[in-house]
């Protein structure tokens, strides 16, 4: 009777036992009892009548779904394997369940579906550049899909877009052509480019070239004109002094000095002379200064005599620019050139800037399709 009792302990025991059931935090539990639907039961520790009662877990975190690579006809008759992913979320446990044998087969088997037919709608070149408009055709339409089952479509990503063999050979052919042709294009415009610029700089050469002798003949002459300013006011004063110093000289001192040029000239090499006065007149002149004639010679004339016979020296000789005035006329003669320079350089920047630009933007897109 012991024995007895204490499997009737036991079993009770284990009856009560398998009525727990434990949800997990992203587990929603569904009760069913007997063949009918009783309701949810929350994350935690349940007890449910045993025996009687079954529990469906179901999870309510994102998963994701793979489609498996298949072979679709484009709108080109291109063909071409595509395969992707889906993420899928289930909002009512009780539609996932009772609505649909397997949401996840039900769900893989609608995207391949949806996949074919929407891919069957463009063309290759559209497949390849036009993946999020893609993804979005196929979320909105497998989410409006499986509304009925419970499932939320999150997102559709393309996973792989890989054209079969004689396709990726005809695109790999039309990629290095574009790419040939873009090389061509760049090419030719460098060479038009530097065609442009070695032209530019010969002719601002030729205007620097032209500008320089123009301001080395402006220098030049100024140069000159300044130098034989002050070599003629030089003999000038020359003539000048030697005029205020012949000025009180009389008979006598002419005499002496006409003998002592006689001198000089007989002290020469040449076998024959010249003599620009009569020698008659300078012995004449030579003997009344011996004391050969009691008669005195009078002076020429006096040192204010030469004002009145040639004028006053600044009516004659015009004004004499000292060093300063000199150095400043130099100087204004410099800032001249400079500005000369700058306005050239202003001149050449302003021709550069209405030269047509010769840069022409080139659209780099790249031309190849992306065959991952």
């Amino acid at each position: 009777m012991l024995c007895i009792g204490v499997i009737i302990v036991a079993a009770i025991v284990f009856v009560l036992i398998s009525g727990i059931r434990i949800i997990q935090p992203y587990q929603q539990g569904l009760q069913i009892r007997l063949g009918q639907y009783i309701g949810r039961l929350n994350p935690g520790f349940n007890w449910v009548v045993p025996l009687i009662t079954t529990v469906i877990k179901m999870d309510l975190r994102t998963q994701v779904l793979d489609i498996p690579k298949q072979e679709v006809i484009t709108k080109d008759n291109s063909p071409t394997n595509v395969d992707a992913i889906i993420y899928i979320k289930v909002i009512n446990p009780e539609k996932a369940y009772f609505e649909v044998t397997s949401y996840h087969m039900a769900t893989i088997a609608l995207a391949q579906t949806t996949l074919r037919s929407v891919i069957g709608d463009m063309e290759l070149d559209e497949v390849l550049y036009n993946r999020d408009r893609i993804n979005g055709r196929l979320r909105d339409i497998l989410d409006k899909a499986t509304d009925p089952w419970g499932v939320k479509i999150e997102a559709v990503e393309i996973r792989e877009v890989d054209p079969i063999g004689t396709v990726k050979a005809a695109m790999e052919e039309q990629t290095s052509a574009e790419r040939r042709r873009r090389a061509a294009i760049l090419l030719a415009d460098g060479n038009k480019r530097s065609a442009i610029l070695e032209a530019e700089g010969a002719k601002q050469a030729m205007i620097l070239r032209a500008e320089g002798s123009r301001q080395s003949k402006i220098l030049e002459a100024e140069g000159t004109r300044v130098s034989r300013i002050l070599e003629m006011q030089g003999q000038a004063q020359a003539l000048r002094l030697m005029a205020l110093g012949s000025a009180p000289l009389d008979k006598k001192a002419i005499t002496v000095l006409s003998l002592d040029t006689l001198a000089k000239m007989s002290n020469g090499q040449a076998t024959k002379i010249i003599f620009p006065f009569e020698i008659s007149k300078v012995i004449e002149q030579s003997a009344k200064y011996l004391g050969a004639t009691e008669e005195t010679v009078g002076e020429l004339g006096k040192p204010t005599d030469v004002n009145s016979l040639v004028g006053q020296p600044d009516d004659v000789l015009g004004k004499i620019p000292n060093p300063d005035e000199l150095r400043a006329e130099v100087a204004t003669i410099e800032d001249q050139l400079k500005k000369d320079l700058e306005d050239t350089a202003t001149t050449a920047t302003s021709l550069k800037k209405k030269m047509p630009d010769a840069q022409h933007d080139v659209v780099h897109h790249d031309a190849g399709p992306d065959l991952k």
